[in-house]
């Protein structure tokens, strides 16, 4: 009798052990289904490539810092790479980013026409592109594009002209050189039309003169947004056609060409009492051209906050991973050549003496220190 209990013991301390030691049942998911064996309830984090077309101008580096704080607030990890200017190593870095596992490319293109092929590569990975800045020409594989009104800052700038000689209340004529962005860059031609929409009529009318006959995107186009390209141009020009004349005003697209032409002409003694500035545009609000208008070279730039593109690119891509309706106002306007690409504007602002402060240094994108 004594053993047998003792065995019967034995025996419900052995059924104890081994259901210790069976394995658990899988866990039931709130929707009463088995959660398969080996998956996890948390998504993988999803990585952006980040393509900038160059370091030397500072915006780019701005757009860049922008979009990775951007992306990795909303929990994204990034991959930013600057191409230096250089088509085959841009491609090289896109490339490179799709064979690491991107999920989603942002690229600046430095020629948007040179990224078939690999957006091709892209597209059958399952990659989301997005056209920031400048927009990709001559595929179907861009999915959406982040820019600001490229056609309204060449309207501000044509307007600045306009402005800055005061056209409305001065006879005139007033002498103007027009300088283009890089052909191949396809903001290059929505800010020269955009300026030309404001200024033709104007010249048709003999108000202004664009005494080198210089005209067309063909012509004063600047390839690569050179400023010693400009400079250059700006010396040509002002000794072939100046030498007994007065430059007014020049249309410049862009701040590094804006102070190389400002370059050209104080070497032929523009900057003096007797020889003042004329009305010189620019874009970009760079912190060296904003000390140009301080200084009273330059007359106007125009602002595009880089932190609100940089923002609205990190929003629309997150809508679309996430499947949602991605916020776009614009779906007639921006044709690469095989498809009109769905896109979002943001607005540009004129800044001249009167509102820098109020634009680039309450909103913190400029500090007062580095003016100084």
């Amino acid at each position: 009798m004594f053993r047998f209990k003792n065995i019967a013991f034995l025996l419900i301390i052995l059924s104890m052990i081994m259901a210790a030691c069976t394995p658990a049942a899988t866990e039931v998911a709130d929707t009463g289904e088995e959660q398969p064996a080996g998956e996890t309830t948390s998504e993988e984090v999803k990585l952006v490539g980040i393509s900038m077309p160059t370091k030397t101008s500072t915006r780019w580096i701005s757009d860049g810092e922008s979009m990775v704080a951007a992306f990795e607030a909303l929990g994204y990890d990034t991959d930013l790479q600057f191409a230096d200017n250089d088509i085959p190593n841009q491609l090289a870095q896109i490339e490179n980013m799709v064979t690491k596992g991107a999920d989603v490319l942002v690229i600046a293109a430095i020629d948007g026409s040179t990224l078939s092929d690999v957006l091709q590569k892209a597209h059958e990975a399952g990659v989301l592109v997005i056209a920031y800045d400048r927009l990709i020409s001559k595929t179907e594989f861009v999915d959406y594009y982040a820019t600001f009104d490229n056609f309204g800052v060449g309207v501000i700038q044509g307007t600045q002209v306009i402005e800055g000689l005061d056209l409305e209340n001065q006879a005139g004529p007033f002498n103007v050189e027009l300088f283009g962005g890089s052909p191949d860059d396809t903001n290059a031609f929505y800010f020269y039309d955009g300026a030309m929409s404001v200024l033709q009529p104007y010249i048709d009318e003999g108000k202004l003169v664009v005494q080198s006959g210089q005209m067309g995107m063909d012509v004063v186009g600047t390839l690569r947004w050179d400023g010693a390209v400009a400079q250059a141009r700006m010396e040509n020009i002002l000794s072939a056609h100046y030498t007994d004349k007065r430059v007014d005003a020049v249309l410049a697209p862009y701040d590094g060409l804006s102070r190389g032409i400002i370059a050209a002409l104080r070497g032929v003694g523009y900057g003096t009492a007797d020889q003042p500035w004329p009305v010189i545009t620019g874009q970009d609000a760079e912190v060296a051209s904003v000390k140009a208008m301080i200084a009273g070279e330059q007359t106007y730039t125009v602002f595009k906050d880089t932190r609100e593109l940089a923002a609205q690119t990190a929003k629309m891509v997150d809508q679309a991973l996430k499947g949602e309706t991605v916020d776009v106002n614009d779906t007639k306007t921006y044709d690469n050549g095989v498809k009109v690409v769905p896109s979002y504007l943001l607005t540009p602002y004129s800044v001249d003496l009167s509102n820098y402060e109020k634009l680039l240094i309450e909103s913190g994108y400029i500090s007062a220190e580095d003016l100084k």
